[in-house]
Order: C-alpha cells, then structure tokens, then sequence
C-alpha cells in the first residue's frame, strides 16, 4: 500500500507521521440549453502527508504519486516553521463496517448515464418546452488509503452517483432557475422522480405575485434550511469555538433552540452520501448529537482542536465537516402546515447566503427561489424579494416541522442532509 511506503520514508526524519491517499475515477455526463455539454472520464490521485518533527507539524500534498521524496521533503521544510503539535496520532482502532460499494455502479456505461439524462431533460421539455433543460449524472469511484506511524492503517472502497436536472425559463427580463438533484453511495436513483421534483418547483412558479414587506410567517424547504445550517454549522466548529468567535461557546447542555428541533450527524447511513468509517485524520467516525430536542449537545472537533480544547475528535476531519446530517421530521404535514398559513412565505434556495454576519446567526439574503402562501394556498412565484432575520432567534420560534423528510445532496456542498420542511412564526420581509 503506497500509504505505508510514505510512512516508512517519512519515518527516518519525522518522529510520527500520517497520511492519507485519494484516488477518484469520475465519469461525468452534462448537459446544458437541451444539448449534451460534455461526457468525460477523468482520475486524479491526492496524497495528504502531516508529519511531526521535534513537538513541530509539517504539511504537505501532491497529485502525483511519482512525487514521494519531494512530498516528504516538503513537509519537513513546513515542520521548521509549523505549529506546535497539540494532538497525538490515533492508535488503531476496530473500525464499524458501513455499507458504501455498489458493484452495479461499475458496470455503468457512460451510455447509460447519456440516456439517464436525455429522459430527465425531456420530461422537463414535455412540460414547458421554452424551458433551457440542463441535466447532470456523475459517477465516482474512490479508494481511500490512511496510514500512520502509530501502526494504524485503513483502507475503504466508495462509489458515488448524483443526478440532477433542472433548467432555466427566461420570459423577457425574468429569469427562472429551478432545479432538483439526489446522490448517494448506490444506483438506485430515480431520474424520473428526479425531473418530476424539478417540474414541480416551475410548476408552482408558473405565476409571478407580489409581495409586500413587513412580517410574516415562513416556511423554509428543505434545500432553504441551508441558510439558517450555516449558522449553526460555524457556530458549533471547534475551531471557531477555540478562537472565541462562536456565540454558542458557553452554551452546551443549555437551549439554543425549538425543544421540538434534533439535529444529529450520522455518518453510518446505508449508501448514505456521506457515509464512512473513519475520516482523513484516521479518526473513526460516530454518530454526533448536535442539538436534542433544542439542547445544544456537542461541538465539532478534529485532532488538532480537540487537543487545544482538551477533549475528543468527533471524527469529522481536518476541516470539521458534516456527513449525514439529519433533522428529525415533526409531527404535522406538509400539507396542513401550508394550509395553517393565511399570508406568508415558502422559500427554497436563496442569493448571497454568506452575506451578513452568519457565524452570529444574522442573515440578509435575497430569495433565488421562494413562493407565496395566501390564504392557505401557494398562489405562484415571489420575485425581488429579500429576507432578514437571526437564525438562532429563528430556529426558537418554530411553529411547525413536516412530518415529510428529502435528501439535499449537491456535488457543491460539503456534507449531505436529510431534511424536513420547518415553519417559523415570522421573519421581515422586504420587498421591491
């Protein structure tokens, strides 16, 4: 195993070491404006080399495995300037078996994958031909090699499939964007179910209707919860909560939200998108509470952080990063909950998510994709239309979670969720 051979050459100048190798074959089908865009096949190896010299930690990576010695060297050159090491190496560890190979997604042609995407695009078209149809099938398949000094040594296959389609609709200077998307570690994804999701969000968007500012209650889909996670995502990152910039760092075991509201990260999902047994620093994954029932449980930690904080690494990575997050569904309808709003909102996808002050929970956002509710009903598309509230104030005045949960997967997001639609009791509404 390459990992090993790294090891063993870093060894005779590092006092511990660790590194992990990723190699990805992708084969990608896109299509763009009711045309094949491309169909191509690419491999890419990462190899990720952390080595600890004299209390020091070096770093380095490289793409190309013929490049061993000069990523040692590297990483040693970084050691003399590096951080002080915090953190110990992980010992081995008796590793949870995860279901994350599919055999079948092998054998899948790009053909196939061709076709996949021509019958999303032409439901799409069948619907309203003036739409733009756009599709995407990607399949990945990776190995992951961890080795480290300590003796530990972990090897995993993945596969990985996303489709997604979607489009745009362009009426004089309105330009509509709706699109829907599903991945996971397995074949079975329904393109048609897929397209149909798509066609609905045009569907309800068929009409533009006005809005007028003020204060109004509003439900968020399950993608539209992306704006108030992100809050929560910084606020509970131990490296924010270690430099002093996180809100909630004086808050666990205290409310931080809606007692109704559980956020739990599960990296042992079946073929869950982000399902694996260990992470890049050879730490074993686990199944982490977030929030229970609006108590704010735990933090996210790598190795680093958490031998700054003085606990665990909740096995989440270099980069703290979700896997499965998973909120759990409510008790009302999706249905009913539309149907209790007499004037308000249903918001989908947003513009400037970052904008604002997010690790604080403030928001200012403009709504990319959002329709209004009048009188229990969606009556069509809400245009020039900006929302503004504080996502911790928000996710206190919940009034309503569906019953109903959908996977938000995209291959430009870091971690994947299972989600439910949340209703909130109102948030300001500002419209042109």
């Amino acid at each position: 195993m390459i990992a090993e051979k790294i090891i063993q050459k870093a060894l005779e100048k590092a006092q511990d070491a660790q590194v992990t190798v990723v190699t990805r074959e992708t084969s990608a089908v896109d299509f763009e404006n009711n045309r094949l865009k491309s169909a191509e096949s690419s491999q890419r190896t990462n190899i990720d080399l952390k080595i600890i010299v004299e209390g020091k930690v070096g770093v380095s990576s490289t793409t190309d495995k013929g490049d061993i010695e000069g990523v040692i060297e590297r990483a040693l050159e970084a050691a003399q300037f590096g951080s002080e090491a915090h953190f110990k190496l992980p010992e081995p560890e008796e590793l949870k078996p995860v279901d994350i190979f599919d055999p079948a997604l092998l054998t899948l042609e790009k053909t196939e994958m061709i076709h996949m995407g021509q019958q999303m695009m032409e439901m799409i078209k069948a619907y309203n031909p003036e739409i733009l149809a756009g599709a995407q099938v990607n399949k990945v398949i990776t190995k992951v090699q961890y080795a480290n000094s300590k003796g530990a040594t972990y090897s995993e296959d993945h596969t990985d499939f996303f489709v997604g389609a979607g489009g745009n609709l362009i009426r004089g200077t309105d330009v509509l964007f709706a699109g829907n998307g599903f991945g996971q570690k397995k074949l079975e994804v329904d393109n048609e179910e897929i397209a149909s999701k798509a066609i609905e969000l045009f569907r309800k968007a068929e009409n533009n209707v006005p809005v007028k500012s003020g204060e109004m209650p509003v439900i968020f889909m399950p993608e539209g919860l992306l704006l108030l996670l992100l809050s929560i995502q910084l606020a509970t990152d131990g490296k924010n909560v270690l430099l002093g910039a996180s809100p909630l760092r004086y808050k666990l075991g205290e409310k931080v939200a809606d007692s109704r509201f559980t956020i739990v990260d599960d990296p042992f999902v079946q073929f869950g998108p982000g399902t694996s047994a260990f992470d890049d620093e050879g730490t074993p994954r686990q199944i982490t509470p977030i929030i229970e029932n609006g108590i704010l449980k735990n933090f996210i930690y790598d190795r680093d952080t958490a031998g700054r904080a003085g606990v665990k690494p909740t096995g989440h990575g270099s980069k703290r990063t979700w896997t499965n997050l998973m909120i759990n569904s409510g008790n009302t309808s999706f249905n009913e909950m539309i149907k209790s709003v007499e004037h308000g909102l249903m918001v989908n996808d947003f513009m400037g998510m970052g904008q604002g002050n997010p690790i604080n929970g403030e928001f200012s956002v403009n709504v990319f994709l959002g329709y209004k509710i009048e009188n229990g009903k969606l009556t069509g598309r809400i245009k020039d239309v900006m929302l503004s509230g504080n996502a911790f104030t928000t996710l206190n005045n919940i009034t309503a979670i569906s019953k109903e949960r959908e996977w938000v997967v995209s291959p430009y997001l870091d971690y994947s969720g299972l989600l439910p639609y949340i209703q909130v009791e109102k948030l300001s509404v500002t419209a042109k």
